[in-house]
């Protein structure tokens, strides 16, 4: 399976770089040393450099939080590792960790292939995907990207490269999904491809009122891909666009990625999201969809990825940057959504975004996030008023319901409500420090919440 040498090398110098690293979503800088390795000797060569430093994996950087930067430690970026092999007869794909789901696609798709589970973007390493098991609009259906992970080669603390597979009793394959990047660098891994008509899909839209017509709308019968975008900015009741989505064979070609039209500048049109524009921007995009559409051919890429159109965009957010916050409650536990917003509204903080997708039975992965029930993302400027303390009230709720905040998002968590929300934490942490005893692999993430 492996794209790369099992063998113990002999290692070389590496080298390396300082440079202060945040999250996508900004915050607090984190200064680090980075190494760019392109094959497994370098990455040994660079988990010896580490001598008594913590390291972690890095791939496109596209945690919201401080999941992928150690400060004062290793930065193992994985991005030069970039081969992909398609076997067309098993219906599988064998890609190096710093391959993305954007070079993913655009590998299988012309051959009749799709990557069964796709985030809100193409720019996410295989590496990253993996350690963050990453879910799209299509969780109800085909659970995270690692139920379609058929095997993993790891590179452990002490250099060993050793494959993994759902199942081992040594449970270090499901400890590595959803794991944060802390149990070993991911070298390569064997994903389980769906077989599709072409890339267009058939979209079903309705605009919506209300949460509850928001939820209603989810819960009907449609395509596999489903989502909805919630405007939490108008003066009224929540509105919102709910959309369903399936693959379809119908003529013309439809990309399975997008290209940014244009890049957000460091500066001029930075920092330019403010209520009043967004307010504006939220009125046209509901009053110019259809009241109800069926059917609609739109290419795979524009539909599952409609941020990647504008590069760098969390610009449009200022120096100070902003927060994530992803939930996830239990079926039944709806009024934490209703309460999550009413809050957010009555104290009149701004969410610039807000996204509602259903949740299908969660894995055997202990840190993996989805369960079944409701998701609910936010996006809110980190300069908003008395939001830390909305926030944690938001965490009660959530913990109470026996839901959980997704780690990969978060920047703010307490490591009380972490032991909370994720009941097999002290599993997960047996089953990574049976093969990192010395505790190598660190983030900033894993001391604040304390995981490690």
């Amino acid at each position: 399976m492996r794209l790369a040498d099992a063998a113990p090398v002999h290692t070389r110098a590496i080298a390396a770089t300082h440079s202060v690293l945040t999250g996508w979503g900004a915050g607090e800088g984190a200064s680090v040393t980075i190494v760019r390795p392109d094959g497994v000797e370098d990455l040994r060569a660079a988990l010896q450099s580490a001598g008594l430093r913590h390291a972690l994996p890095r791939g496109m950087g596209r945690s919201y939080g401080d999941a992928a930067q150690i400060s004062g430690g290793l930065v193992i970026e994985t991005t030069g590792l970039k081969r992909i092999e398609l076997d067309g007869e098993r219906g599988t794909v064998t890609a190096q960790a710093g391959g993305t789901i954007c070079e993913l696609l655009r590998e299988v798709v012309p051959a009749g292939w799709m990557v069964p589970v796709v985030p809100g973007t193409q720019h996410v390493t295989v590496g990253g995907a993996i350690a963050s098991d990453v879910h799209g609009k299509n969780h109800g259906t085909a659970g995270t990207f690692g139920t379609h992970v058929e095997a993993i080669s790891l590179l452990q603390a002490d250099g060993h490269l050793v494959e993994l597979e759902p199942g081992m009793s040594d449970r270090q394959f499901e400890a590595t999904l959803g794991g944060m990047g802390l149990t070993g660098i991911v070298v390569d891994a064997r994903i389980k491809l769906s077989p599709i008509p072409g890339a267009m899909l058939s979209v079903d839209t309705d605009r919506v009122r209300s949460l509850d017509g928001a939820l209603a709308a989810l819960s009907a019968r449609g395509g596999p891909y489903r989502v909805a975008w919630l405007d939490l900015l108008c003066a009224d009741a929540v509105r919102g666009l709910v959309t369903r989505a399936e693959h379809v064979d119908v003529p013309g070609e439809g990309a399975a990625v997008v290209r940014a039209r244009a890049t957000v500048p460091r500066r001029g049109a930075a920092g330019a999201f403010r209520p009043a524009i967004v307010r504006a921007f939220n009125a046209l995009r509901y009053a110019s969809a259809p009241r109800t559409e069926r059917g609609r051919p739109v290419p795979f890429g524009r539909h599952m990825f409609p941020l990647d159109s504008l590069g760098a965009w969390p610009r449009l957010y200022g120096r100070q940057g902003f927060l994530q916050y992803q939930l996830v409650v239990p079926t039944g536990a709806e009024r934490v959504l209703e309460l999550v917003i009413e809050r957010l509204r009555r104290g009149r903080v701004p969410c610039y975004l807000a996204v509602l997708k259903d949740f299908g039975p969660e894995n055997g992965a202990p840190l993996s996030f989805p369960l079944a029930g409701w998701t609910l993302a936010l996006d809110i400027p980190r300069a908003a008023p008395g939001l830390e303390p909305l926030l944690q009230g938001f965490d009660r709720a959530v913990a109470d319901a026996g839901g959980r905040v997704y780690l990969s998002k978060d920047a703010r968590l307490r490591p009380e409500t972490v032991r909370t929300m994720y009941p097999r934490l002290d599993e997960w942490r047996a089953a990574r420090d049976r093969v990192d005893p010395e505790r190598v692999w660190c983030s900033d993430l894993a001391r604040r919440v304390g995981l490690v």
